[in-house]
């Protein structure tokens, strides 16, 4: 029984991003850190990285922690969680792959490389912005075997894109009288 209260109350501060935040306390850079990395690129796509990038530069300043470091923390994680995702795809990912396979079958790999050889760049900045895509978006482009220099580079400016309008928005939606206090409902919008 006291396993699925840990769980019900897992699932209760993840789903609502300030109390996250206000739970992580001390540990604020690290919590966040290790959910963005994650969520970017370790197969686990179930994680608030857009509501926790908008609440945490709602509330920084409540937090006691700088806008700066948050933005620098979760940059730094968002890279380094898709290099995981592609690392990852490019070890392991074609071997799930088969010819009698229903869904991933080899010739469906051979479109993969095809589709990130002409669209991976893409792929990289915009998956950022889909949940659930973001998380298997590296893996998928290292199991094509997509250019590592191509795939580092875009990786970099799609975590700028992500983290910089994330928080942008958290930091405009800061200004609007008593958004701080309903947080949960901003959030919700937010992500939706």
């Amino acid at each position: 029984m006291d396993l699925i209260n840990w769980i019900g109350g897992l699932i209760a501060v993840v789903s609502d991003p300030r109390a996250l935040l206000d739970a992580l306390g001390p540990w604020l850079l690290v919590g966040v850190a290790l959910i963005v990395f994650v969520e970017s690129g370790v197969l686990f796509p179930f994680l608030p990285g857009d509501s926790l990038l908008v609440a945490a530069a709602v509330v920084h300043g409540a937090l006691g922690a700088q806008l700066w470091r948050i933005v620098a923390v979760c940059l730094l994680a968002a890279v380094a969680g898709d290099q995981a995702g592609y690392w990852l795809g490019a070890r392991y990912g074609r071997r799930l792959f088969r010819d009698d396979a229903r869904i991933l079958r080899t010739d469906r790999l051979e479109e993969a490389e095809a589709f990130f050889d002409r669209h991976g760049r893409v792929a990289l900045v915009l998956g950022r912005f889909v949940p659930i895509v973001r998380t298997y978006v590296p893996f998928a482009a290292g199991a094509a075997r997509m250019s590592y220099r191509r795939f580092a580079i875009w990786n970099v400016l799609g975590a700028l894109a992500w983290v910089g309008s994330m928080t942008g928005v958290g930091l405009l939606l800061a200004g609007v009288p008593s958004v701080a206090d309903s947080i949960e409902g901003v959030v919700l919008a937010v992500v939706r």
